[in-house]
């Protein structure tokens, strides 16, 4: 679990929200409960069929924009709209250039680059 800040960039005046956030390496998206959208506005923007870890499927609501920020890192994106509680998938995770810390049990910036997020381009 980690603190991280969700903000809706169409709406500057809109107060950004802390949320504590899972962090699931078996998940691809960002997931999102429903009031979290309807307190950030966001818009749903595309539907998505998803396998949930129970094997079984279902068609989740795919919102945004989101802007995701923990420590100093920032992200853009979007979310799926899932579940009771904030979880950090993978893509968000590797865009930011976080890692998994499992002795701890949360994530930290890449010890490899502190002061700012690397991608790999090509």
């Amino acid at each position: 679990m980690t603190r991280i800040t969700l903000r809706n960039p169409r709406f500057p005046d809109l107060e950004p929200v802390e949320v504590e956030a899972l962090a699931d390496t078996g998940a691809v998206h960002t997931c999102i409960p429903e009031h979290v959208a309807v307190q950030r506005r966001l818009e749903a923007v595309d539907q998505k069929e998803i396998t949930i870890a129970d094997g079984s499927r279902r068609v989740a609501q795919y919102v945004g924009p989101l802007e995701i920020r923990f420590k100093n890192r920032l992200g853009y994106g979007g979310a799926l709209v899932l579940g009771d509680q904030v979880l950090r998938g993978a893509i968000a995770m590797q865009d930011m250039d976080l890692v998994v810390c499992p002795k701890d049990r949360r994530i930290d910036v890449n010890p490899s680059s502190p002061n700012m997020a690397c991608s790999t381009v090509k």
